[in-house]
């Protein structure tokens, strides 16, 4: 960093490249310094103000074949980005891990909307999903849908495939390998399929709830993996199951009529109070139980 300004709005920070860069790429030969350019990055801001890097780029031409070229800045960013690569870090953490939303990246970075979502969005496929050793360890894996999408056109649901090695071992927390359009057996058949054989291998184990189109996918592309239903959807139906046994009893026992003005039974002397041991118990049908009282 060579100097700073600050301006009601924003910071800008003047910098410039460290390596000189002035060999020529095609004969070898040392450049001739042509000219420079100013290119602008907008840098993460340490406090509220945002920031922006003023980068001077020194630009060369060979004596030899007249050709022409700039100092390397890959390290700092994409070419002909405008948000650097530390930046892009931050902007994903921001969103992934804060909750911020895109308008107020956008905002923190001092750039348009729709440069902060092209960017964030690239940034995260790159260092997230084309990260191949998410796969590592997985041995065992859960299907599911997720609502992701509240609106009346258009797809809203995707299936989460979430990696469960680590909690059925104890050893970590559970990871994501993917996350694929759709809720349907032909979108999770496919994502099977492009895993590697000796990945799919060694998945020992796939959960999932009552959806058959999971079922019917994972016994076609891994026909050795056990299946299994997650514990949530265990629960439920007997949870529903409950209640729809609690309403039938206290149907069967209404409350007497009381007068009116006067306040309800108490709790021990209601018929339906008392009749909540039965569907509490673990042998016998429940309403057997209530007709024997």
């Amino acid at each position: 960093m060579t100097g700073q300004r600050l301006e009601p709005g924003r910071a800008v920070l003047a910098c410039r490249v460290l390596e000189p860069g002035q060999w020529c790429r095609r004969r070898g030969c040392e450049g001739l310094v042509r000219d420079t350019v100013i290119r602008q990055l907008a840098r993460e801001p340490p406090g509220w103000r945002p920031t922006t890097l003023a980068v001077t780029i020194r630009r060369y031409r060979c004596a030899g074949c007249s050709h022409a070229w700039r100092q390397d800045t890959t390290l700092a960013a994409e070419p002909r980005a405008k948000l650097p690569r530390r930046g892009l870090r931050r902007a994903l953490e921001a969103i992934v891990v804060q909750h911020l939303t895109v308008a107020r990246i956008a905002e923190g970075l001092s750039v348009a909307w729709n440069t902060a979502s092209d960017a964030v969005p690239a940034e995260g496929k790159r260092a997230l999903i084309d990260d191949t050793t998410r796969f590592g360890g997985v041995t065992a894996i859960g299907a599911g849908e997720h609502v992701w999408r509240h609106a009346r056109r258009g797809g809203k649901y995707v299936t989460v495939i979430t990696g469960l090695a680590g909690v059925r071992d104890g050893t970590g927390p559970a990871r994501l390998p993917g996350m694929v359009q759709g809720r349907s057996k032909q979108a999770f058949k496919t994502w099977l399929s492009q895993r590697p054989k000796d990945w799919r291998d060694g998945i020992e184990v796939v959960t999932m709830d009552g959806f058959t189109g999971f079922k019917t996918a994972t016994t076609e592309e891994l026909p050795d993996a056990a299946t299994v239903m997650d514990p949530f959807h265990v629960v439920r139906p007997a949870g529903d199951a409950l209640d729809r046994c609690r309403r039938r009893i206290q149907g069967d026992h209404p409350r007497p009529p009381r007068p009116q003005g006067r306040p309800p039974l108490p709790g021990p002397a209601d018929p339906a109070h008392r009749c909540r041991p039965a569907y509490r118990q673990a042998e016998g049908p429940p309403a057997r139980t209530v007709r024997g009282r």
